[in-house]
């Protein structure tokens, strides 16, 4: 059998609001398919913090100009999640990945949203859009986020008709929640496993 790395394409990984810090499932995930021989590519957003849409679609658009049409994989988290779908309805020009991963995006509703990010939502939701910029999306997302109070399932999955992972308990899927390594995210990322849990 040949080794996992041989399975692996490169991965983009966008975090959420305030990056992804010690501990977190997405650090961990980049760490461990470096380990394995992966290429992990993690554009520079400018302003964790406080975000521009602007300066983190064209930090996302610089760094997915450079990968092979279809050959890489998209796994990101919160705000980055809504990032995709904005990057989606106007994505002329940049390759297209052939798998996505939307992980916990926060609310669509702007009134709830902390006031650092509430400039991006509500994100666009285009069935058709979604579906030409990648090969497939997935959603995954708890049944208890304090980000998205009426659940992923009803604010994305539904309008986007996206296949849906609900993981119970799992809050925000985050260190807060309680998570860190994920085997199944990592998994998936290698084409070993198509589940997440």
């Amino acid at each position: 059998m040949p080794p996992r790395s041989s399975r692996r394409v490169p991965t983009v990984i966008l975090p959420g609001w305030q990056g992804s810090g010690p501990g977190h499932w997405q650090v961990l995930l980049a760490e461990a398919l470096r380990a394995d021989g992966g290429q992990v590519h993690e554009p520079p957003l400018p302003d964790l913090d406080t975000p521009s849409l602007p300066g983190w679609l064209a930090a996302l658009r610089t760094t997915l100009a450079s990968l092979p049409e279809g050959g890489f994989d998209v796994v990101s988290h919160s705000l980055g999640a809504v990032l995709w779908l904005y990057h989606a309805v106007d994505s002329s020009g940049t390759p297209a990945p052939a798998r996505v991963a939307l992980v916990a995006p926060p609310s669509p509703d702007p009134s709830i949203a902390p006031a650092e990010f509430r400039s991006f939502l509500p994100p666009p939701l285009e069935v058709d859009a979604v579906r030409q910029t990648a090969g497939g999306t997935v959603l995954v997302a708890a049944d208890d986020d304090p980000y998205c109070p009426e659940g992923a399932a009803n604010a994305y999955g539904r309008p986007l008709k996206l296949p849906v992972t609900v993981i119970p308990g799992g809050g925000h899927l985050n260190v807060d929640s309680g998570h860190g390594p994920w085997p199944a995210m990592l998994s998936w990322c290698g084409r070993d496993n198509l589940a997440f849990y």
